[in-house]
């Protein structure tokens, strides 16, 4: 009971010392003796002070009293720490290992291009090419584990990334648009889980010395056919909505620029304002002039273009992996289009190494970059952060697509095919 005594005059002298803050600095010393058991049991005889006949209590050893300055010391730091700001880890120095599957295996929809470089990043040019398969496989960063990045097309047997997702669960991130996301949620739901496009960069573009439109109205009201690939959802919201003419549009378009050169540009086609406006005008002989465009988005299809998505059946079991890898794969979009040299090259070598149809070239790769940044493709959205969702807008996008798309399930909502629960809001451009 003496020992306890001479604790609590220890107490008063620093309350004493203390003024004003008399409970901050006996929380401090209670905080200071928290630490061990020791200083749990020492306090408890304290509290029961009134109980002195509890021989057990008064026989437990008290802790060795701290120096009268330790407390306020520890209070002192304990409010600058409070007034400090906040200093975020780095998203990039993290230990997936154990965590994450291993390789974690992203499924693109097309060949390496300039739009997949943050994602080729993150192996740079420590990564192993497998010719057969277009599949590039590396370290990813120093996290203890390897990405292993897939290319589509033709390596897919021209399938949608969908359907290969549903065929092999050995694919943890696909890229998936939002309007595929809805067509196949019957058969295969899946959630994005970023979007590192904010918004489309696909283009219906012209030749300016043939046609001078200002809105997609203008190409409705004009004799031009519109060219594009079968399926092309953005053309069934154009005609269901009255912006273009079910009899103006033609889904032949192969990808090939034979037809736009043979008929000296007096159509519309459909593109990408990252690619084909600088193809055009510099590397195909035929044509070598610029063209015109516009942004699909603007004519209200807003979708998100190539976010990364899940399966929805494997979201539980990945999550611990995603709380960790998403924000890696935000900053290498902010780390990529602040520099996207090293990856370029990176993609260009894979390309060339591929040995197929598909073509990229230097000055392609400097203008897509600067292009995607330029017109907002590649972006913060309406905050500061990179990579998330608007949520009024894909309900405005989900909303649009069940009234064009048939067969859609009815009762999906936005909310069943996104998150930003993995997004840190830190990160951004």
């Amino acid at each position: 009971m003496r020992r306890i005594a001479a604790f609590v005059m220890l107490l008063a002298l620093i309350s004493a010392g203390c003024g004003d803050d008399t409970d901050d600095a006996v929380e401090g010393v209670a905080d200071v003796a928290a630490p061990s058991e020791t200083a749990d049991s020492a306090a408890e005889p304290a509290d029961e002070a009134p109980a002195a006949e509890e021989p057990v209590a008064a026989e437990e050893p008290a802790p060795e009293p701290a120096p009268e300055e330790a407390p306020a010391e520890e209070v002192a730091d304990a409010v600058e720490a409070d007034e400090a700001p906040a200093v975020a880890a780095d998203p990039m120095a993290v230990d997936l290992s154990g965590v994450c599957p291993n390789p974690l295996v992203l499924q693109t929809d097309w060949f390496p291009s300039p739009e997949h470089g943050y994602a080729y990043r993150l192996i740079g040019d420590a990564g192993d090419l497998d010719t057969e398969n277009g599949i590039y496989r590396g370290p990813l960063l120093d996290t203890g584990i390897d990405l292993e990045i897939r290319a589509g097309g033709p390596y897919l047997g021209w399938q949608p990334t969908t359907s290969t997702m549903q065929l092999d669960p050995g694919i943890h991130f696909g890229y998936v648009n939002t309007d595929e996301q809805v067509a196949a949620y019957d058969v295969v739901p899946t959630v994005a889980v970023a979007a590192p496009f904010d918004t489309n960069p696909q283009i219906l573009m012209w030749n300016p010395e043939v046609y001078s439109f200002n809105s997609f109205e203008d190409i409705g009201e004009s004799d031009a056919t519109v060219v594009y690939f079968a399926g092309g959802v953005f053309i069934d919201y154009m005609v269901d909505a009255g912006i273009l003419r079910a009899d103006q549009v033609d889904p032949s378009y192969d990808g090939s620029p034979a037809r736009f050169v043979a008929e000296g540009g007096a159509l519309v086609q459909q593109g990408f304002a990252t690619s084909e406006p600088w193809l055009y005008e510099n590397a195909l002989e035929d044509w070598g002039k610029p063209v015109d465009f516009l942004l699909i988005h603007d004519s209200g299809f807003e979708i998100y273009p190539q976010p990364l998505v899940v399966r929805a059946d494997a979201l539980e079991e990945l999550r611990p992996c995603l709380e960790l890898a998403i924000p890696i794969f935000q900053q290498a979009v902010v780390d990529h289009y602040a520099d996207p040299g090293p990856t370029d090259a990176v993609i260009l070598q894979i390309v060339e190494d591929l040995a197929s149809f598909w073509v990229l070239y230097p000055g392609q790769m400097e203008y897509s970059s600067a292009t995607a940044l330029a017109l907002g493709n590649v972006g913060n959205g309406p905050d500061d952060i990179v990579g998330n969702m608007d949520e009024a807008r894909m309900e405005r996008v989900v909303q649009l697509l069940k009234d064009v798309l048939e067969g859609v399930p009815q009762d999906v909502e936005a909310s069943d095919i996104y998150t930003n629960e993995f997004i840190d809001p830190s990160i951004g451009f």
